[in-house]
């Protein structure tokens, strides 16, 4: 972090903040709260997960392959462990008082859900198990310490898999159906919200787009998803299309 902030003042006696013209001051003023933020004490202990007992850190997913797996990770399991710990940050993060934090998994093609080729084999061997240990143990620990209830934990993807085959045994991309996880945040748990085709091919019944779950996102976090922001041209732009979907919480 440090080097970085000596380019930019580089940057800046070299004329780049001039560049910037009116929205300089802006620009300036949310690089301020950013540095604020990254050397904020909070969140360098947050982020120290060696604060966390062993068994905690094993709950995510932290302890090595078991063997029969491993002998057949054939480098898929790559960042195994990272996947589990990422989601315990997650959770040291809310528990210091962030307001949104966002967990990205994972990493390079064949190593991730992306699964274009032994879609199979990637999925059942590596992916589905740690997934059902993290997320499980995120959402219980969340529940333990009392940040459920004020806490929407969202699991997803950007688009679902073909409901075919393709010649590497794996699933291409397919925008047309696909699942979210829904957690906490006053969701009625153990419930269904629509249903797909036989082969999750489309929609059944009760289809959700993409700007339904933003609007209900921030609806339930007190945001009217109908408010408007303004670009630099003074265009307003409303931050949810969609509705919110009510019938999911309490």
């Amino acid at each position: 972090m440090i080097d970085r902030r000596r380019l930019l003042e580089t940057l800046q006696q070299g004329g780049f903040a001039t560049s910037l013209g009116s929205s300089g001051g802006s620009w300036q003023h949310y690089s301020d709260r950013a540095y604020q933020l990254l050397s904020s004490q909070t969140i360098r202990s947050a982020l120290d997960l060696s604060r966390e007992p062993v068994a905690i850190r094993d709950r995510y997913g932290y302890g090595p392959l078991p063997a029969s797996t491993a002998a057949k990770d054939d480098g898929v399991g790559y960042g195994r462990q990272m996947r589990g710990q990422n989601l315990l940050v997650a959770r040291r993060l809310v528990e210091a008082g962030v307001p949104f934090v966002n967990v990205y998994d994972f990493r390079q093609q064949g190593q991730n859900w992306d699964a274009h080729a032994k879609n199979f084999h990637q999925h059942k061997s590596h992916l589905l198990p740690l997934a059902d240990q993290s997320l499980s143990a995120l959402i219980d620990d969340l529940d333990d310490r009392g940040l459920l209830e004020s806490t929407l934990v969202v699991g997803m993807g950007e688009f679902g898999r073909t409901p075919t085959i393709n010649k590497d045994a794996g699933r291409d991309h397919w925008p047309d159906c696909y699942s979210v996880v829904l957690a906490g945040g006053g969701v009625r748990g153990g419930m269904i919200y629509g249903s797909s085709d036989r082969t999750g091919a489309y929609p059944a019944s009760d289809p959700v787009t993409p700007a339904d779950l933003a609007a209900t996102i921030f609806w339930r976090f007190g945001i009217d998803p109908t408010s408007e922001i303004h670009d630099l041209t003074g265009r307003p732009w409303r931050i949810a299309e969609g509705q919110p979907i009510r019938g999911l919480f309490v």
